[in-house]
């Protein structure tokens, strides 16, 4: 497999495509690197191809915040301007500017 540039970066605020919740991205795998057990818990109709950039979010949806790992196929950016609300945001970002979360400094490599 080849793994595909991201379309999507560190910082950016997105929304599932299908599923109604939203979150700000903090890590991105370039290609799938969870557990079989996650894998196979999807229904192998809407089942993503391994081959794709994975994005880690902070997100959030109308009940609960959680981290979510999801497909770039499945991710659209999120055009609201609405900040997210998980209380995790300060773990990673110093702010938000037009939308979009600047990483904290100590959070650089």
């Amino acid at each position: 497999m080849k793994a595909r540039d991201a379309k999507f970066r560190i910082g950016q605020v997105v929304r599932h495509r299908v599923y109604p919740f939203r979150g700000v991205i903090f890590d991105v795998d370039p290609e799938f690197s969870n557990t079989e057990e996650w894998w196979n818990s999807i229904p192998e109709h809407v089942r993503p191809t391994r081959d794709q950039p994975f994005y880690h979010l902070l997100a959030e949806n109308a009940e609960t915040e959680y981290i979510a790992y999801v497909s770039e196929q499945n991710l659209v950016l999120d055009m609201s301007g609405e900040p997210v609300r998980h209380p995790q945001i300060d773990d990673y970002f110093s702010g938000a500017v037009d939308g979009e979360y600047k990483v904290s400094s100590g959070r650089l490599n």
